[in-house]
């Protein structure tokens, strides 16, 4: 059973850092893109930033390019998300992701529950 748990996310001021971690398990992730999502109260889910399996592409969502940055471990079938300089708009329910191939794509084949962030003004 594949699993995806988040952690790290909570309440901080703007300005603030936050580093959310994502550990996989349930299956072996070689060859898996990973990444983030998030969803803000009444909009839909949105891509954040993503990480493939050799850490050769990465990419991010232009409102977080610059202020986060994804990494990931593979010997933790782990993924993290540090966010710095957090404002209010990067409130949401942040949720882990991942998907076959070096692309996270719109649709990933798994998801975590989710952690909340929720950032201050």
């Amino acid at each position: 059973q594949v699993q995806l748990v988040e952690s790290g996310g909570g309440l901080v001021q703007a300005g603030s850092s936050l580093r959310l971690s994502c550990a996989a398990s349930g299956r072996t992730f070689s060859n898996y893109a990973m990444g983030w999502f998030r969803q803000a109260p009444g909009k839909e889910r949105a891509f954040v930033a993503a990480i493939s399996w050799s850490r050769v592409r990465i990419s991010y969502a232009d409102s977080v390019n610059g202020r986060f940055t994804v990494s990931r471990d593979n010997t933790k079938n782990t993924v993290y998300l540090q966010m710095n300089s957090l404002k209010p708009e990067d409130t949401a329910v942040y949720y882990c992701a991942a998907a076959p191939g070096s692309l996270l794509g719109p649709r990933p084949d798994y998801w975590g529950q989710g952690t909340q962030v929720t950032v201050s003004s």
